[in-house]
């Protein structure tokens, strides 16, 4: 099913999907409830998909955000889960538009040939929510570097990722003219420092999410990723790029949700006629399509947007809210659809369901979507 009469992609879809086929819905079942897909991580990785935004010199793809998001896409509409992979594109917006020549030279060539993870976004912490400038991990300057301690949660796939972007307090908020200062940006190496201890949370989808604490935690001054108090502004750029590669991803679901339900609907037989020509059936599949239809317009101008350096936080968001609720829709009209073979694990659909349901809470609540929209992009008062 496509959502997009543009054919500027089909090569690249093409190819994504060759790659995806060799992971069909029993591999995906296999890995329930929480192994992690090692194998189609390394088979993407070996295609070049994981280091597709690692600029050429580096030994990656030198691809744009909006390829990117096409290859994500892709791996969602085959049935595939692309939470896997998708932070080590996302992340890469921070560093590549943030780090240093020396950061570049030192991770970009391993993060591209596979050598090397970057998957861990540590941001989120159980007291500050979505508020990020009241997050309380701190890193203290000593003379070996930064003292890192604290606490962080849902850093997804910490446990199968080398390296971690992480942002800390390093300036006490009370002492901040502005909020969003006093936050810095560091990439570090866990492999080589002592004092992290990542626990898993179990969730209601295959996710490899984790909680993150820091104890004394000693991270190198090269770690640093620009300029000290400067970290909120950097991750912005991984934030909205963010939002858009779930954007993707929740189009991806939303067409393989509808596809196996306009297959089942056409060959289920009820009362002497297919399922699909009732118009309690119908209608909702195509309410959803239309509305993904409508997101994904969104979404390719939000990424040509990033792509071009411009600014994007507007378009992001609307994507990203866009896409999570017309894969939602799309996800009950299916499961609507198939009735009681929805909810059979063999088909793929609550699997789906379960997957897709999680955007529209995370990266960022749907409702602080919307606060945004209405205070910065459309002039009315903070409503929280």
């Amino acid at each position: 099913m496509r959502l997009s009469s543009n054919s500027e992609y089909d090569d690249l879809r093409s190819a994504v999907r060759e790659v995806c086929d060799r992971f069909p819905g029993e591999y995906w079942r296999g890995l329930e409830p929480d192994r992690y897909p090692e194998e189609f991580v390394a088979a993407l990785t070996q295609a070049g998909y994981l280091g597709a935004l690692v600029p050429e010199q580096y030994g990656g793809g030198g691809a744009t955000l909006t390829e990117a998001s096409v290859i994500l896409e892709e791996i969602s509409a085959s049935g595939g889960n692309p939470s896997a992979c998708h932070a080590q594109m996302y992340i890469m917006g921070t560093l590549l538009r943030h780090g240093s020549d020396e950061q570049k030279e030192q991770y970009l060539p391993q993060i591209a040939d596979g050598s090397l993870r970057l998957q861990a976004f540590a941001v989120t912490e159980p007291g500050a929510g979505s508020e990020t400038t009241k997050i309380r991990t701190k890193a203290e300057k000593v003379d070996a570097g930064w003292l890192v301690n604290g606490q962080k949660i849902w850093t997804s796939r910490a446990l199968y990722s080398d390296l971690m972007l992480l942002l800390a307090r390093t300036t006490p908020y009370d002492d901040c003219v502005k909020k969003t200062d006093g936050l810095s940006t560091f990439l570090i190496d866990m492999r080589k420092v002592d004092g992290i201890t990542i626990k898993p949370i179990a969730t209601m989808m295959n996710h490899n999410t984790t909680e993150v604490f820091f104890d004394d935690a000693l991270i190198p001054d090269e770690a640093l990723i620009g300029e000290v108090g400067k970290g909120f502004r950097y991750i912005l750029d991984g934030m909205n790029a963010e939002r858009i590669l779930i954007a993707s991803e929740c189009l991806g679901d939303g067409r393989f949700l509808l596809e196996r339900a306009v297959q089942y609907a056409n060959s289920r037989e009820v009362f002497g006629g297919p399922i699909g020509a009732n118009q309690g059936v119908q209608f909702p599949l195509a309410r959803a399509y239309a509305a993904l239809r409508a997101a994904d317009l969104v979404r390719f101008e939000a990424a040509r947007m990033y792509d071009a350096g411009q600014k994007c936080a507007e378009e992001a968001n609307m994507a990203k809210l866009l896409a999570s609720e017309a894969s939602w829709a799309a996800a009950n009209a299916s499961l609507d659809a198939h009735g009681g073979f929805g909810f059979a694990v063999e088909y793929d659909i609550e699997r789906k369901f379960r997957e897709t349901r999680l955007y529209q809470t995370a990266p960022i609540n749907n409702n602080l979507v919307l606060a945004y929209l209405g205070q910065h992009v459309m002039g009315l008062p903070k409503s929280y």
